[in-house]
């Protein structure tokens, strides 16, 4: 179960996030939904279309299933997603 300890060795995509921090000043607020990631990015459904954000240099903030607030820093996932989740 994904939880604010593990978070980062999780799948990311269905999470909804807030961009609360970016290396970009206009991607800062940023609201929606991710829909996909690569080593250096995550892809963003927004009311607006489709955004991507660069993981590094981001703060991105989730509310978790379990209710709790988590927030993520970019440069702590800058790994292939698959190989992020094999990380122990």
């Amino acid at each position: 179960m994904i939880s604010c300890q593990n978070v980062a060795r999780h799948e990311l995509i269905g999470l909804d996030v807030l961009v609360a921090g970016a290396s970009t000043p206009s991607q800062g607020g940023m609201s929606g939904r991710i829909i996909d990631e690569t080593r250096n990015l995550v892809v963003l459904q927004t009311k607006t279309g489709i955004k991507k954000v660069p993981k590094n240099g981001s703060i991105f903030r989730s509310r978790l299933p379990d209710n709790s607030l988590v927030e993520i820093h970019g440069s702590a996932l800058i790994l292939a997603p698959e190989k992020r989740l094999k990380r122990a």
